[in-house]
């Protein structure tokens, strides 16, 4: 999946007449690459990344209001200004309660209301705060969790109903590790000096938080060391993020009964009938060993601890939809100290993002009343249909996969189905009950909303119109157990896709998006699962070893890439998007070959068809990033750095050492032995 924001971007066509007369003019003359993002003084043979974008790259360094800056965070300021309008308007309407206005719009008003939000300080959660403080045994405790979770506060493990990997016509109840404030089970564990700086300022934001809530000094340092502990051991517990990416090891089906069994310390049917969960009989267990080690604290950790805990978890989800200090204390940390960014956005921006957190498909369905087209829609969809046709031809071309198995990738190939713009059905708010009394509150009760819905899907045939993200958010996935690609309408826009442009150019942006999605379903977890969505070997074992010998180079490649510091990206990590990443680019680039057929090869700024396609590739991913936004990113991140997301394809394809006259000795050549040919 890729990973941005944009919005989208308005087709407007003209027609010039001068007086009462049409007059025949010359054909608009395609736009080409954007010059005034490159650094023409950098050889492409050396530094291809700092050729296609470095004057673009000196002269946006990163606002102080942000982690990073590119492509996206560009557009999405763009979009974010349409997003305002559409929320102030609907906040100053007297819309029928139910609708999408009212609900958008009185939650706006109530983010917006900061003398209210002010003056209320913690007590809109008192009543909260009293059913965790009045737990007294472990029965309590559970129904607590349930509670909680209901209400979208994560704490001890996740819950949530999805559908079964290996039958995926049905719904089923999944639960994991989680229960963790910091970003990642290895902040905890490491012990590199930046790691445990990153515990020690945590510890700080513990004491300042619970000061903040009116404990004392004493109270706040052993509320935050007991905080610590108990996170401390769910992370020995957890998986790490690479073994999380081993999606046959987080299938574990059990039934209820075998999970009671295993966790005999946890009342599974107290916590299931205190979400209203309806009767079911089998469960996956992602992490067992998860599980299993939370058993075992349920022993060992006391109530009061655990308190403690439920409280933090609380506040620390609600905090930045409280009084100043609350929201301030928890920027600080999760903003500034993990993300290195400086100051706070307005309050309209970071209400904005919560609208399109809790309610972004109705936000969705009153942007694109506002703003979409359909001539870029119907573009689009063509090259989809050229760029899957390319990618046919490069499966029956393969010469290291046998022919039973093509068969099989091409009879998933041609069962993809693909959603463009947004949703054919939208999403029914009519009976979320939302005001402008309370902001957190509101907050709360549409989490509620959602976790309710998921909960309700069990039992319920599966719902192949529903969309994974709104059409407002700049991004595309692959899902593989709809086996369905997605390109919400926020990315049918520059620098993705603009219909003024050359071919070359749309090729190497929303071409490769939508290669790289096609792509993921090929990917080293994606060739996992069969065109019906099932996880199941649809592969020759010869072909599963080729396969991981291949992507093995990649692994290699994207190791020896060193991100910040002694910091180097993990190529294990970073696989799939890798994988995609070339995939993507290489069949973008075959298939705009084929639509060059019959046509004449122009020569745009100076610049080959072939020249213009990768410069646009490079362009897309230009991003200045802080350097401690950088290193979460590498720790935690399946994609790679901006940079390395340039350079990493390109060194492994011949047809950009043609573009550029690439040679042995250049920085961008690798032998050939050493490049990976993957799809």
């Amino acid at each position: 999946m890729l990973k941005f924001k944009l919005s989208i971007l308005l087709v407007c066509i003209a027609l010039n007449s001068i007086g009462s007369k049409s007059l025949p003019k010359e054909p608009k003359k395609p736009k080409g690459i954007n010059l005034s993002y490159m650094d023409k003084t950098a050889d492409p043979r050396e530094d291809f990344y700092k050729y296609s974008c470095g004057n673009w790259l000196k002269n946006n360094p990163v606002p102080s209001s942000e982690s990073t800056w590119g492509s996206f965070n560009e557009i999405q300021e763009k979009n974010n200004d349409l997003l305002k309008s559409i929320l102030e308007d609907a906040s100053k309407a007297k819309a029928k309660k139910g609708s999408i206005h009212q609900i958008i719009g009185d939650f706006y008003y109530s983010a917006m209301d900061s003398v209210k939000i002010e003056k209320e300080g913690i007590n809109p959660l008192k009543a909260e705060f009293l059913k965790i403080n009045s737990i007294k045994n472990r029965d309590d405790l559970i129904k607590s969790i349930g509670h909680l979770h209901s209400y979208g506060i994560e704490s001890m493990f996740s819950f949530y109903v999805y559908q079964d990997a290996k039958k995926s016509d049905q719904n089923i109840v999944y639960l994991g590790q989680g229960g963790l404030g910091l970003p990642d089970r290895d902040f905890y564990l490491k012990d590199d000096e930046k790691s445990k700086n990153i515990v020690a300022e945590y510890r700080k934001h513990l004491i300042e938080t619970f000061l903040l809530m009116g404990r004392d000094k004493n109270a706040a340092e052993k509320n935050a060391n007991i905080i610590i502990g108990i996170e401390t051991s769910l992370a020995k517990y957890s998986s790490t993020r690479v073994e999380l990416r081993n999606i046959e090891k987080q299938y574990n089906k059990k039934s209820l009964g075998e999970l009671k069994s295993l966790t005999a310390d946890i009342n599974w049917d107290l916590y299931f009938s205190s979400i209203n969960m309806p009767t079911f009989n089998e469960l996956i267990v992602s992490q067992p060993q998860f599980i299993i080690g939370l058993n075992e604290m349920m022993k060992t950790v006391s109530l009061e601890e655990w308190k403690i805990y439920l409280e933090w978890h609380l506040i620390r989800e609600t905090s930045g939809k409280l009084n100043d200090k609350l929201s301030k204390q928890g920027f600080y940390f999760y903003n500034t100290v993990l993300n290195g960014v400086k100051e706070m956005k307005p309050r309209w921006k970071n209400a904005l993002a919560n609208v399109n957190t809790v309610l972004g498909e109705a936000l969705g369905e009153a942007f694109v009343e506002k703003a979409f087209s359909a001539e870029s829609k119907k573009r689009v969809n063509e090259y989809v249909d050229n760029i899957t046709a390319a990618f046919k031809e490069r499966i029956e071309g393969l010469d290291w996969m046998s022919d039973s198995t093509k068969q099989k990738a091409l009879l998933k190939l041609n069962s993809f189905t693909r959603k463009l713009g947004y949703p054919d059905k939208w999403k029914d708010y009519s009976t979320m009950e939302i005001d402008r009394e309370s902001y957190v509150m509101n907050y709360l009760r549409a989490q509620n909303f959602e976790f309710k819905a998921n909960v309700s899907k069990l039992g319920k045939p599966i719902d192949k119109t529903e969309w994974g993200m709104p059409p407002q958010k700049v991004n595309a996935y692959y899902n593989p157990m709809l086996n369905e690609i997605v390109f919400p309408a926020a990315i049918m826009q520059p620098p993705f896709f603009d219909p003024e442009a050359d071919d070359a150019v749309n090729y190497g942006g929303i071409g490769s998006v939508i290669g790289h999605e096609l792509t993921h379903g090929f990917d080293d977890q994606g060739s996992k699962f069969s065109g019906d969505g099932n996880m199941e070997n649809w592969w020759t074992e010869s072909d599963v070893i080729k396969f991981k010998n291949k992507t093995k180079i990649l692994v290699n490649q994207f190791n020896s890439y060193t991100a910040i510091d002694s910091l180097n990206v993990n190529g294990e990590l970073t696989l799939g998007e890798n994988i995609a990443d070339l995939g993507g680019l290489s069949i973008a680039y075959y298939a705009y070959q084929k639509s060059l057929v019959g046509k004449p090869r122009e020569i745009i700024d100076g610049f080959t068809p072939e020249q213009r396609l990768f410069i646009s590739w490079g362009q897309i991913w230009k991003t200045n990033i802080r350097p401690q936004a950088l290193r979460q990113l590498v720790l935690t991140n399946p994609h790679s750095p901006g940079n390395f997301r340039v350079y990493g394809p390109l060194v492994n394809m011949v047809e950009f050492y043609d573009a550029f006259g690439v040679k042995k000795g250049n920085k961008m050549f690798l032998e050939e032995g050493e490049r990976a040919k993957i799809w």
